[in-house]
């Protein structure tokens, strides 16, 4: 062990779930207060900080959910906050309103799902319901308290946002047949017509971004060269001026205030840089931001004299709230480590591997003999843990889960399996009608190579994930059973059948276009369910699901759990496997409490196991 090890503090894992965190800040309209959620009492709450004095307010009091998954925005007027609601996780949102003086009330009540998309500056709000047939836009008139929907969409709509002068909205959609196809539209709210722009091709994913000041361009993105690129569509000509030069993945984020500029997060080895573009020309100019991961804060972006507002984190550093001016940097909002050393954090390396079929993939470790001092061995056993999506992506950010297993002793490699995001369209679309095949073998040469480390243990390797990464962990240890020891699959998939007969209809159309259409290829959704394997298993799996989760309901848990036991495996600590059905929880969480169980029911289970 290094002497700079060697002066680390260790923690517990109660310690690290406890931490307080922030999500979702939101600059206000007037660019002098962000909104944002905390937990620092332990609970999830909605606080209002003043960027000049620093002062925060708690404004919620138990009102919002526990936890954070969904944004928040501000009213137009910054005399309020929205926020979704749900009940304990089971994502059927209502939109709220939260007044500054702590007065809460529902604004939008739907028999479904409610997400808001964007607030006009008269105070319209725009959100996509699934109370009809498929996940389409609504808009709420707050003087009539009536909703008018405005898309009817047989595919889900996504991305709305209103124009400055309130007249347009765009959104993203798709009217092809090809299922992986994403177009950008704008529709006129005065005649109701709306168009598609004449962007991309089929089967590339164009989003619109934002709206110039001027109401006549648009920020867009596109993948038909493969790579995201990032554009100003003029509306009027019908044209686009392409910003990036196609040398790496760049996704649009938001023009400057000024309407002059043009921000984008360029992607590269799983780290994320902003970038500025100069609207009439030039180079772009990169941030002076440490290495790791950066995203522009949401509602304005920018705070009253122009400065644009980041998260930073990185894989050993919690994320941070800065704003940005010419290479210097404010900290708005602090990370908090507690009684925690932040020296005590693992650092990751990007390393590479190649998958069978001879494709690099790319893949953060972190090593656990730089663990905190008492700990560190010659030999560590190692745990891969995947990622969902598919479409997402292991970046250099601070990772919660990775901490953990790597101060419980365990090596920890975070592999980005085809499929991913940040290495363009061919790569992402790659596992289109092919889950559980050549990305599974992407996470199995991950496990393999692994254990080929010096410092890690072949013999005691684990997977872990959830949501996908659930999926994945019960696809290695049912498809590839030869590599593992032992494995959690947390809030996973394993009947795809039934996953699309109980699922919301937009996640039907995902996996539609994932898997093709479930009676026309029937075989490949069988033969990709880990429960045909199951006859397969040898290692131990602990099965962690909240029993609200509405994405991978909990008869996925129960129906793989019963398979298991009828081929004689018994539950219990003791037993070929354990079982844990999480109340009060939907599709994971970031209730300090539920996170503070996980840990222990997980850590728990690894030490019993690998």
């Amino acid at each position: 062990m290094s002497s700079e090890s060697a002066g680390k503090k260790r923690f517990t894992p109660e310690e690290l779930a406890r931490l307080p965190e922030f999500h979702h800040p939101r600059v206000g309209p007037d660019g002098e207060r962000i909104a944002f959620y905390y937990d620092g009492t332990g609970r999830n709450e909605l606080y209002v900080q003043d960027v000049e004095t620093g002062e925060r307010r708690q404004i919620s009091d138990g009102e919002v959910p526990r936890a954070a998954r969904w944004p928040i925005a501000w009213g137009a007027d910054g005399d309020r906050v929205f926020f979704h609601l749900d009940d304990a996780g089971d994502e059927q949102n209502d939109i709220w309103a939260l007044g500054l003086d702590g007065d809460a009330e529902p604004v939008v009540e739907t028999p479904g799902q409610a997400t808001l998309q964007d607030v006009a500056d008269d105070g319209r709000l725009l959100y996509g319901s699934d109370e009809g047939e498929q996940l389409n836009l609504y808009l709420f008139d707050p003087d009539t308290g009536a909703s008018e929907q405005l898309t009817e969409n047989d595919e889900p709509v996504r991305a709305g946002s209103f124009s400055p002068d309130g007249d347009r909205i765009a959104y993203a959609t798709n009217e092809t047949e090809a299922m992986e196809n994403e177009d950008a539209y704008v529709l006129d709210l005065e005649t109701g017509e709306s168009r598609r722009l004449d962007l991309g091709e089929t089967g590339s994913q164009t989003y619109p971004v934002d709206w110039h000041p001027d109401s006549e361009r648009l920020l867009v993105s596109d993948d038909a060269e493969d790579l995201t690129h990032a554009g100003v569509y003029e509306l009027g000509a019908d044209e686009v001026r392409w910003l990036s030069d196609g040398s790496a993945e760049e996704s649009p984020e938001a023009f400057g205030p000024d309407g002059e500029t043009a921000y984008a997060l360029r992607s590269e080895n799983a780290a994320r840089t902003p970038i500025v573009y100069d609207l009439d020309g030039g180079d772009p100019e990169p941030l002076e931001l440490p290495e790791g991961v950066a995203s522009l804060a949401g509602g304005d972006h920018f705070l009253a004299d122009g400065r644009p507002v980041f998260t930073q984190t990185t894989p050993d550093a919690r994320g941070s709230l800065l704003a940005y001016d010419g290479g210097a940097t404010e900290t708005l909002i602090e990370p908090d480590y507690g009684e925690i050393d932040p020296d005590a954090f693992v650092d990751a390396e990007y390393v590479t591997y190649e998958s069978p079929d001879g494709l690099e993939i790319g893949a953060l470790l972190y090593d656990a003999r730089d663990r905190p001092v008492g700990s560190a061995d010659e030999v560590t056993p190692g745990v891969v843990k995947v990622h969902g999506g598919p479409h997402a992506q292991s970046m250099q950010s601070f990772d919660l889960y990775a901490q953990f297993l790597v101060s419980q002793g365990y090596s920890v490699l975070l592999p980005n399996y085809r499929g991913s995001v940040g290495r363009g369209r061919e790569f992402q679309q790659s596992i289109l009608g092919d889950w559980g095949g050549a990305e599974q073998a992407d996470v199995a040469a991950g496990g393999r190579w692994l254990g080929d480390r010096e410092f890690v243990d072949a013999d005691r390797l684990g997977v872990f994930g959830g949501s996908y990464g659930g999926y994945s962990a019960y696809c290695q240890l049912t498809m590839h059973p030869e590599i593992w020891t032992t494995g959690v699959a947390w809030i996973g998939i394993t009947d795809l059948d039934l996953l699309y007969e109980e699922s919301m209809p937009h996640f039907q159309a995902m996996l539609e276009q994932q898997l093709g259409d479930p009676e026309e290829n029937a075989e490949l959704w069988r033969d990709r369910s880990p429960i045909t394997h199951v006859g397969n298993m040898e290692a131990p799996v602990f099965v962690v699901h909240g029993v609200n989760d509405p994405r991978c309901p909990i008869s996925q848990a129960r129906t793989f759990r019963d398979a298991l036991q009828d081929r004689g495996w018994e539950a219990g600590p003791d037993g070929d496997f354990e079982y844990e059905e999480l109340e009060a929880e939907g599709h994971g969480s970031s209730d300090v409490e539920q996170k503070v169980r996980a840990f222990g029911l997980i850590g728990e289970f690894l030490e019993r196991r690998l």
